[in-house]
């Protein structure tokens, strides 16, 4: 039904007005007696043998929603009806802000995939957190950023209030420093900044009474010296994992005439790409961390080829906007088939 009906009239219009509009009615249908039980009863599959136990935190399923969905914690309720096993919510920054001009976000229907150059555009951490407090339950991650107007040497004061401020409200951390839409940002994945940056966070971690894990979110344009890197960086820093991987500056093979437009591409060009990241740091760290696995996931195969290449997780994005939710039930049985 939606790829037939509901699909083909929201891409009619401009994708960041469906975005906002799409939120306001799942808002608004959940309010209805019955609906968000009707929802789970399609989407939600139930059962034991998905759960899985990652970096001390126990997942319903291993199916999740990616930051940059619900960038300011505004429907990650409503969003967990259509089975997610958890939602990751941001990139939060400490101040609010307005983010790159409009138009911003771009549909390549030709190639299943999306450009965007939103620049980490929200209300700010702490107006996230009066809604976070109402959580029932939901499994949350938080991606955290810096502000656009902090420079790179003071970035890591920006990650630090971020923390500081969610470290109640979200179950699990991410460290942003992959997104091509902020100046300078992917500066900071130097072995260097990264690693002081990192340490910094984790070492305010460990004087809470309970840490919690910190991932590391990382491009997909990355070399392999500098995989090798992230691979050391964690080890040293001794956080709990990361995600890969974030957009792509890349536009090899693209068909769409809209492809020249600048920001993070993902979807379906990313599917190997992602999929070769996960599978050279599950290899090259002997599995020494756990590995989120995000890009390009359109089908149930492509997450059972992330999930077989190293990834204990993985995430929706891009393939959730073009499949619709049945394409979240679909892994998750096609997880228990295998």
């Amino acid at each position: 039904m939606y790829k037939l009906l509901i699909r083909p009239i929201l891409f009619w219009f401009d994708p960041e007005e469906v975005h906002y509009f799409s939120f306001s009615f799942i808002r608004f249908i959940s309010k209805i007696p019955f609906v968000s039980s009707i929802l789970k009863s399609i989407y939600d599959v139930n059962d034991t043998r998905l759960e899985r136990e990652v970096f001390g935190l126990k997942f319903k399923n291993p199916v999740g929603l990616a930051a940059g969905f619900d960038k300011d914690a505004k429907c990650f309720q409503e969003l967990s009806n259509f089975g997610f096993g958890f939602i990751e919510i941001g990139t939060l920054t400490p101040k609010p802000q307005d983010g790159n001009p409009k138009k911003r976000l771009f549909r390549l229907k030709q190639d299943s995939a999306i450009i965007n150059r939103m620049g980490f555009n929200n209300g700010g951490v702490d107006a996230a957190v009066l809604r976070l407090k109402k959580n029932k339950d939901v499994l949350i991650g938080g991606n955290i950023g810096k502000n656009k107007i902090t420079a790179n040497e003071d970035a890591t004061s920006d990650y630090l209030i971020c923390f500081e401020t969610l470290f109640d409200y979200v179950d699990y951390f991410v460290v942003n420093v992959s997104s091509p839409n902020t100046p300078n940002l992917r500066e900071l994945q130097e072995k260097e900044p990264l690693t002081k940056l990192l340490q910094t966070l984790q070492n305010e971690n460990d004087k809470k009474p309970k840490a919690k894990p910190i991932l590391l979110k990382i491009a997909p344009d990355l070399t392999d010296e500098q995989l090798l890197d992230i691979i050391d960086i964690v080890n040293e820093t001794k956080i709990s994992g990361v995600i890969a991987t974030n957009t792509t500056i890349s536009r090899e093979g693209l068909q769409s005439e809209n492809k020249t437009e600048t920001g993070g591409l993902s979807g379906k060009p990313l599917t190997k790409r992602s999929t070769e990241v996960i599978r050279f740091l599950s290899e090259k760290s002997n599995k020494a961390f756990p590995i989120i696995g995000v890009g390009g996931i359109h089908t149930a195969e492509d997450a059972l080829e992330k999930l077989e290449a190293g990834a204990s997780l993985v995430q929706l994005y891009t393939g959730f906007i073009y499949e619709g939710p049945k394409l979240v039930s679909d892994i998750n049985k096609a997880i228990l088939r295998n």
